[in-house]
């Protein structure tokens, strides 16, 4: 169906003025991929196979409103499992004391801040996909942001356990907060492990609002779309259980209906929303770094050999952005591969923007590591030169040079075209970037502990079962919720997906002519009460 009206349709036809068909997609003559191709006359699509909006609407909510695919639930119960265990090494750290982890009188600090820091490290790509490159107008963003939001959070919820089970008597982490008590005790507002307090929780609660936000108009359309099928077919939707007479559409219905908080696809909603997403971009960019800067000052306002640097900040955000773009790889490729139609909308260009990211501030990390000793040496400190000598030739060699294979070697790769666009080699650099920013943040706490100023001082750290327990069991937590992330939760921006469609564009005539969906937009589907892809498809043409 033409989406003007007919009678300009036939003025049109009649003047030699008619609409041609979209033409297809140019191709890469190597990768066979149209977002690839380099002619600069042509400007690369972001979605693939000519996607109108009423077949973007059907992909994106489908993963939300199909059955799983067969793997989700093996993988699910095997992620739920592995929570469920490392949840068990709680209780009974808890119960026992952290005298169950490999820790000593020298080397106080390790498994457990190593895992803080990685975790808070690992979620900042999702804010800075999701802030920095939305106020830097970046299209490529909108098929990424959401899983990185996402990712963002788990990640935060993981990194939080730590601080409170690693305080020895958990019971008192209500200290942590600086609230007002019967004993008027507080914290210690000089000690950066205070402003860490501030800095993750004032992060992870602007990210959550910032995701949540994002999703309340998909929210909404997944709503319509469950009314609809109600309306249409009350008997159509199955039972959630055999013993549960309550259908999945009146379920969704009603669970999407209060997460969409009266969105009616207005012009009004469309007007605020876009506000109040930019001035969220605003906040959350400055705390993208902010909020490692600060975890980078409980060790840089010491004065313990290794750790008293002032490149400690730009060297922590740099390695955190290296760090969660590594893991929205590692996440994202897998499910691009078992998600039908994933890769129209998650293509070898946004994989390639993303590791072209991972070779810039992988150099950017490996300049810090040489800076590292290029001070050391250039302040002629001797401790300093030890501890950093230590580092690389002393009993934690293979740590160090683990992490300077796997974050400064392996992201050379990607100087190759046909290695950033190569998925396979893509995903194993990620998951190399993984392992040695874990191995960074060991590096840096143990090998600076575990040799003192007096050589009788010196101790090695071995993890216990306690030890290691724990770390797998904050993976399962993360895997657990980012699956149901994927299975309940729309994993893509509706409207942002469609505002990168030629569709969207006002001078783009002759696109978007046949979408099965009528003229009533992207949503017409969705429509239940008459809103539908209206608001959507007339978002799509503003964009953020």
């Amino acid at each position: 169906m033409t989406s003007i009206h007919p009678d300009q349709a036939t003025a049109q036809r009649l003047a030699g003025l008619a609409r041609q068909a979209t033409p297809p997609p140019v191709l890469d003559p190597k990768t066979g991929d149209g977002t690839l191709i380099d002619d600069p006359a042509v400007r690369p699509p972001l979605v693939l196979n000519n996607r109108s909006f009423g077949e973007i609407t059907d992909i994106v909510c489908g993963y939300a409103e199909n059955k799983p695919p067969r793997w989700w639930l093996p993988v699910f119960l095997h992620a739920f499992g592995l929570a469920q265990l490392g949840g068990l090494f709680i209780l009974y750290l808890v119960i026992t004391g952290i005298g169950t982890w490999g820790l000593n009188n020298q080397v106080d600090w390790a498994w457990d801040i190593t895992n803080f820091v990685f975790w808070i490290g690992i979620g900042h790509a999702g804010t800075l996909i999701s802030a920095i490159l939305c106020l830097l107008k970046q299209k490529w963003r909108t098929a990424v942001n959401r899983a990185a939001e996402a990712m963002t959070i788990f990640a935060v919820i993981c990194a939080a356990t730590f601080p409170g089970i690693h305080i020895g008597r958990q019971w008192m982490a209500w200290f942590l907060p600086p609230i007002p008590n019967a004993n008027a005790i507080w914290p210690n507002f000089k000690s950066p492990l205070l402003w860490d307090v501030f800095a993750v929780s004032t992060y992870g609660t602007v990210s959550a609002l910032f995701w949540f936000m994002g999703m309340i108009p998909d929210f909404a359309t997944l709503r319509d779309r469950a009314d609809r099928r109600l309306r249409l077919n009350p008997e159509g939707s199955p039972y959630i259980l055999p013993f549960v007479k309550i259908r999945a559409d009146q379920a969704r219905a009603y669970i999407y209906g209060v997460f969409a908080m009266g969105w009616r696809m207005s012009s009004r909603h469309w007007h605020r929303y876009e506000a109040a997403y930019l001035i969220l971009a605003g906040i959350s960019t400055p705390l993208v770094l902010s909020v490692h800067s600060i975890v980078s000052f409980d060790f840089a306002t010491s004065i313990l050999p290794g750790w008293h640097t002032t490149i400690f900040p730009p060297y922590f955000v740099a390695g955190a952005i290296f760090g969660g773009f590594a893991m929205v790889l590692l996440l994202l490729i897998p499910a691009r591969e078992l998600y039908p139609n994933m890769k129209d909308l998650l293509t070898l260009r946004h994989i390639e923007n993303m590791a072209k990211i991972l070779l810039t501030t992988g150099m950017m990390v490996g300049f810090a590591y040489s800076m590292e000793f290029f001070i050391a040496w250039y302040g002629g400190n001797k401790y300093e030169v030890a501890a950093f000598v230590n580092r690389a030739t002393g009993p934690y060699w293979w740590a160090y040079w683990t992490m300077i294979t796997c974050n400064v070697i392996s992201p050379q790769f990607f100087w190759s075209k046909k290695l950033r666009t190569n998925v396979v080699a893509v995903w194993l650099v990620a998951l190399a970037v993984t392992i040695g920013m874990w191995f960074e943040r060991f590096v840096i706490i143990v090998t600076s502990l575990h040799r003192a100023f007096l050589p009788g001082e010196y101790h090695m750290f071995h993890p216990t079962l306690v030890d290691i327990m724990v770390f797998a069991g904050s993976f399962g937590v993360f895997l657990t919720l980012f699956l149901l992330f994927l299975r309940f939760l729309p994993v893509f921006p509706i409207a942002e997906i469609k505002a990168v469609l030629p569709q969207a564009s006002p001078h783009a005539h002759g696109h978007g002519e046949h979408d099965s969906h009528g003229s009533a937009g992207a949503h017409g589907s969705a429509g239940a009460h008459g809103h539908g892809d209206a608001g959507q498809a007339t978002h799509a043409k503003g964009g953020h």
